[in-house]
């Protein structure tokens, strides 16, 4: 079974789709995390963000995969690039800050996309990213699509960064997810944007638990 949850930046998808699997003892996919990672790489690389070309190289030659472990009853996942553990580089505000400018390559997409759907076809995964329902796993058994106002995703933001010790300034972090936002639903490849069949939750006044046993029912279709 495959459970699609899309939404833009910050509005949940990670934390509610993590606690999902967990919950259903299914295997989690953060697609984001695999575009954040080569993000990194092109940043590590000195690579030039316009020189499009270069970046589906990178892509052909790039080998991200994820490491699940249940530590304190939350479900906690590495990010491995090349080998390496990224998870905490991947989010730095300069891979948020250009992600968006990677993740709209068509080419990069295509590869990114049979991946995802060779990790996760025939299997029980909670994937989530911005076009899982729509166009990864259009046949998804369930799909969900979270969205919160601009001000409340961005104070989510704000305060998971200054809790890693991020400096960062709260009307910087607003403006990127606008940024971030106008970029992801306009691209060609791809964009954000909610699958006709897909299960609209608004999270900006509801706790995680309450968003996620929303979710449980509506899989076992008590809504």
């Amino acid at each position: 079974m495959i459970i699609a949850i899309d939404g833009p930046a910050a509005s949940g998808k990670s934390t509610i789709a993590k606690e999902i699997a967990k919950r259903l003892n299914y295997k989690y996919l953060d697609t984001g995390a695999m575009y954040r990672a080569l993000t990194w790489k092109v940043l590590k690389n000195e690579a030039d963000f316009s020189d499009e070309m270069a970046i589906v190289e990178f892509v052909k030659d790039t080998k991200v995969y994820f490491e699940e472990t249940i530590i304190g009853g939350k479900l906690i996942v590495k990010t491995y690039l090349d080998d390496d553990d990224v998870t905490e580089e991947i989010r730095l505000s300069e891979v948020s800050n250009h992600v968006s400018l990677v993740a709209k390559i068509s080419a990069v997409r295509e590869v990114m996309v049979k991946l995802q759907q060779e990790l996760a076809i025939n299997k029980n995964f909670v994937v989530e990213g911005r076009d899982i329902g729509t166009h990864v796993f259009p046949d998804a058994d369930h799909k969900f699509f979270l969205t919160a106002s601009t001000g409340e995703r961005a104070k989510r933001r704000y305060l998971e960064l200054k809790e890693k010790s991020h400096e960062v300034e709260a009307s910087s972090v607003e403006h990127e997810l606008i940024s971030r936002d106008t970029i992801d639903s306009t691209r060609s490849a791809s964009p954000l944007a909610k699958a006709p069949d897909a299960y609209v939750l608004d999270t900006t006044e509801k706790s995680i638990d309450e968003v996620v046993e929303e979710i449980l029912k509506a899989i076992k279709g008590e809504n």
